[in-house]
């Protein structure tokens, strides 16, 4: 694609980076043909190739440009960043980066309702502490009539008991990233993992000094803040890692998704450059992990149908598509088809809160999709994606760790 930008503009390294994206697409369009948002929309501003042009037309245009409007941003909003475009574009464009850099551009251009800002706000400063999340969502369950209709159904009964963690210590060691909602919307997840590692001789190493990723706040347009909170857990985990920490574990796929880009976030800071390259070489979703040991050891007794719903993040970000179906069909588990299983889910981190509308229609296609091959249980590997669709409270949905964990205790108690 041809650019016109100005040598004083290509000074500027965010339109560098633009610049450089832009002249990688053909505008061929094979990307609207898995774009989500473009099969249920149909208009052109809706799909990877639209939103490029109108980027294409703000980047290069005067500050002052009648033309980019609110409108402008109503395309950039309904983006799920799902990056099946991605995984599709013969051309290898990097979407998701040109993406960051429209809205924050947009952002500066034409600025949102107070209303807007007041969402934004508040889902940024709700979510990303544990703690505070974790007492919100209590008092939510507790109050779930009066809790408004687009909310009570993203809210989830109280989970169960995540159960004991081992204490036991190994010769191998790993971090895991606890998360931030994840503790309090499904903690059996990472407790479940620390579990299954144990069998395998693999002890988690905590470090409690290390919070939310960041992707929350950058995703939200807030940038500095999200790379703030990459700065303060490369601090946390670095000395682990110069202990002998083999790796970072993730088991919620957007994290990981994230965590393994701090790399390109932090590439312009003298200070972190390097330090993520590392951290970022350690990140490591759960299913790499289990992927690489002999899981015949476990003995799992696996007696169960599973759907398996593969999250954008794993497939078209992490490019691990087919690597938990692997496994789970390496300890025996029957897995059954998924139709469009390329296709978002409609959870996209705050997607879900922030265009209900489309991202329910999405959700429901999937669960449709999802129950066709009528699985016991449908898993996934992001908790966006598991309370987005236990949202239908149709088929249960759980992490597909939990459900290894349950096997394992099956067969000890019928050894």
């Amino acid at each position: 694609m041809q650019t016109h930008f100005t040598e004083q503009d290509l000074e500027k390294p965010h339109l560098r980076e633009a610049d450089r994206v832009l002249r990688s697409c053909v505008h061929c369009g094979f990307c609207n043909a898995t774009c989500p948002t473009y099969q249920l929309l149909g208009d052109e501003r809706d799909g990877p190739r639209g939103r490029i042009y109108l980027m294409k037309e703000m980047l290069e245009s005067p500050a002052d440009d009648q033309r980019i409007t609110e409108e402008t941003r109503l395309h950039l909003d309904r983006c799920l960043t799902c990056r099946n475009c991605e995984t599709t574009c013969p051309s290898g464009v990097e979407y998701h980066k040109l993406l960051d850099i429209g809205r924050a551009e947009i952002e500066r251009r034409v600025p949102r309702s107070t209303a807007d800002k007041a969402l934004r706000f508040g889902l940024r400063k709700a979510l990303v502490e544990p703690a505070r999340f974790k007492a919100l969502l209590s008092l939510g369950q507790t109050f779930k009539p009066l809790v408004p209709g687009a909310l009570k159904s993203k809210m989830p009964p109280r989970p169960v008991d995540a159960g004991i963690r081992p204490t036991r210590r190994h010769e191998r060691q790993m971090l895991i990233l606890e998360g931030c909602v994840q503790p309090g919307l499904s903690p059996n997840t990472n407790a479940a993992t620390s579990r299954v590692l144990d069998r395998l001789g693999i002890a988690l190493t905590p470090a409690p000094e290390a919070g939310c990723c960041g992707a929350i706040d950058f995703h939200l347009n807030a940038q500095e803040a999200g790379r703030e909170r990459a700065r303060r857990n490369i601090d946390a985990w670095l000395p682990h890692l110069d202990a002998g920490c083999e790796a970072i574990i993730q088991t919620a796929s957007g994290c990981g998704a994230f965590v393994k880009e701090y790399v390109e976030v932090l590439a312009d800071d003298p200070d972190y450059a390097e330090k993520a390259r590392r951290v970022s070489e350690a990140a490591k979703d759960l299913v790499e992990v289990l992927g690489q040991e002999d899981l015949t050891t476990l003995d799992v007794r696996a007696d169960q149908r599973l759907a398996f719903h593969c999250p954008c993040t794993l497939q078209h970000a992490q490019k691990l598509n087919g690597a938990v179906e692997t496994v789970l069909t390496r300890m025996g588990f029957t897995l059954t088809p998924v139709r469009d299983g390329h296709l978002c889910c409609g959870s996209a981190g705050t997607y879900s809160i922030t265009q209900p509308e489309l991202s329910l229609q999405l959700r429901d296609n999937k669960m449709d999709a999802l129950e066709e091959g009528k699985p016991d249980v449908v898993v996934t590997a992001n908790i966006g994606c598991q309370t987005h669709l236990a949202s239908t409270n149709r088929t249960p949905v759980r992490h597909w760790i939990e459900i290894v964990d349950e096997a394992l205790v099956r067969q000890s108690q019928s050894a």
